[in-house]
Order: structure tokens, then sequence, then C-alpha cells
């Protein structure tokens, strides 16, 4: 499958901009996705590529076909783009059956019915749905209406797949295996997609690389662990997870890192980054903060990923002020002095007093 290069993309809608100029590529069989909350510009870039928007300036190419290039005048028609899109509702023809539905866009390209019919049926079975060919879009449930949208997508063969929000009308449980299986899917076909989203969890699931996008600019790009470990900027951090930020003097720590101090971590944070000071911000997840009754010599804490801490917390005390149970850990609001922090565990603790530690290398800087 081709590479899709988009490069210093611009759209604007009356006095509001949408998009100011972005660029990024989308490598051979990746599963690329565009985060971000409303109107952050994602679904604009998502049908630029798709040919549904035109931009202001700019150029997409997929490959060596160049789909839109302002300066050259070339505005590819979408059609003529040969891309599968699967909108956020699905826009399936109420009509048609199944069957109807995925060989519609196989009769736009007045592909012969035998073929046609052969290649119909290859891809209800690839997505599960042959034994519901027959069956008209009112009697399918939100996950196999969906699944029929994705397979006429995929009937022609297309080089790129985009996916606008695909799941947003789904239940909860629905929504976690379907991403499950398209994640699948893609791969098996080594597909080449775009994916459109709000959702932090089918971000970090389902992505290799993930674009964080807010007012129409590119904030932070990398795999999932990346941009949920080095968020860099601070809206990236409180978009993807909960986070705690912390701001305080800043002076130079051990291997080429930084210690930050606040009033209420006066032995200082180790962070494994430099800083140039004087003040600097820090962000922790709430996982990574090591919990456990005060004075309670010997206790190990935990976090949320299980692994152990050190014997009786070495760290501030605190106050916990409300816990909630959430299945697999707990999580708590924790006074420290004036801050309020959010920590997660998978140790029950009574409200009252407690210790907290933020354990060297967690803590990253943001901006």
């Amino acid at each position: 499958m081709p590479e899709i290069t988009v490069e210093g993309l611009s759209k604007a809608f009356g006095q509001e901009r949408a998009l100011n100029s972005i660029s990024f590529s989308v490598h051979d069989k990746e599963f690329l996705t565009l985060l971000g909350p409303s109107g952050c510009g994602k679904t604009t870039t998502l049908m630029s590529i798709a040919g549904f928007q035109r931009p202001d300036e700019g150029a997409i190419s997929c490959g060596d076909q160049v789909f839109f290039d302002q300066a050259r005048n070339v505005d590819l028609a979408a059609e003529d783009r040969n891309l599968g899109m699967v909108f956020q509702s699905y826009a399936i023809w109420p009509h048609l059956t199944v069957f109807g539905n995925v060989a519609f866009p196989l009769k736009i390209r007045r592909m012969k019915k035998d073929a046609s019919r052969r290649r119909v049926t290859e891809t209800l079975d690839l997505v599960e749905m042959a034994d519901y060919a027959g069956r008209y879009p009112h009697e399918l449930s939100g996950g196999q209406q969906q699944r029929v949208a994705l397979a006429r997508a995929l009937v022609y063969a297309p080089t790129v797949l985009l996916l606008d929000e695909p799941f947003s009308n789904l239940d909860a449980k629905l929504r976690e295996r379907t991403r499950a299986w398209l994640k699948g899917l893609q791969h098996t076909l080594g597909l080449t997609t775009v994916f459109v989203t709000h959702d932090q969890d089918e971000a970090l699931s389902m992505s290799d690389r993930i674009l964080v996008m807010n007012g129409g600019r590119i904030l932070r790009e990398g795999t999932p662990e990346e941009v949920y470990r080095h968020p860099r900027e601070r809206f990236v951090a409180e978009f993807l997870g909960q986070c705690n930020f912390l701001t305080g003097s800043v002076s130079a720590g051990a291997d080429g890192g930084a210690v930050l101090r606040t009033a209420e971590f006066g032995e200082g944070i180790a962070v494994p980054a430099a800083h140039a000071g004087p003040s600097g911000t820090i962000a922790v997840r709430p996982e990574d903060i090591e919990i456990g009754a005060a004075f309670e010599p010997g206790t190990a804490a935990t976090g949320a990923s299980g692994t152990a801490g050190i014997a009786g917390i070495a760290g501030p005390e605190g106050t916990v002020l409300d816990a909630s149970y959430l299945g697999d850990h707990y999580q708590y609001r924790v006074a420290v002095g004036t801050v309020q922090l959010s920590v997660r565990s998978q140790r029950p603790l009574a409200p009252g007093p407690v210790r907290v530690r933020i354990p060297p290398g967690v803590a990253t800087f943001v901006d």
C-alpha cells in the first residue's frame, strides 16, 4: 500500500481557522490515529484526504498520485481517489439489503455481476456478516450495521481506509470488542488506515502512531506509549488520560536529569530530563504515585501496575479526601499541603492520613 503525505494543509471556515498548515505522513500498512477534542481539525483533515473537503492551501498525495495541490490547481475527485470511507453514522442505504449495500460501490464501477457477487460474498465473509446478506439495516444491531459499512468500504480493495469515529454509536462493551476485531482485521489485510477519534482508549489500544490535535495544529506525534508517557505539552497530558501537575523550582539532577522542588515535595522529585529552569511544571500519572497508610513501617506500596514500592512510604504526609472503587483499582483524591493529587492504587485505604511518594523517573516536564 502507498504512503499518504500531507503537506502544509490549511483550511478556514469564515474567520475560523480549522487547519493551520499541518504536515504529516501515514506509512505503508500503518494504523494512524488523529486524536483530539471536537473542533480541533481532525475530521476536516480526514475529509480533505477523502476529497469531500477542499483545503485552502497545501498538498495531499498517495504514493505517486497527487490528490490535491493548491499551488498546481490539482483536486482529484473523491471517487477517483480509491479510498475506503466509514462514516460516523455508517450511511448505509435503508432500502437495500446487506448484500445490496456492499455491492453498491461495485455497481457504480460497472463490475460484472458474477465478479461482483463473488467479491461481495468474500467481503461479507471477511467481516463475519455472510449469514446476514439478505437482511435490511433495520434488522441489524449497531455493531452489525458498522460491519456492513466497513464491508462496503473494503469491497473495492481501496488503497487506504479512512474511519471517522466509527464506534461512537456503539455501547461501551460492544465498542471494546469491535475495536479489537477491527485492529486484527487491519493487521491481517495490511491496510493503511487513518482513524479519527476523540476517545483516548481507542487511540491508545488501536494505533501504531497518534497525532494529537488542537486548534488546527498537531501538538504531539508518536507511538501510544511515547505520547502517553512524554506528552511534552500540558494539553496533551490532560487530554490523554488523567494527570497531576506540579510547578516548582528546578535544579540540576543526576545523569543529566533535573530535580523539581515544591513546598509539598521539599526533598525534590527526580525527573529524567534536563530543564533550563529556574522553574518548571511536571506531569505525573495517577498510577505512578505510591501511596500507603501513614506511619505504617514495613508495608509495601503498590500502584495500578501492581509493582511493589518501598517499605514504609518515605514521602510527605497527605490526607485521603475520597475514594472510588473501580474494579481493578482504587481512585483516590489526596490532599498534600495545598495540592490535591489524583492517585490510583490496588490497595484499599481508609479516608485519613497517608504518605505519598513520586518515584524517580515517572515525572516528565510539560510546557
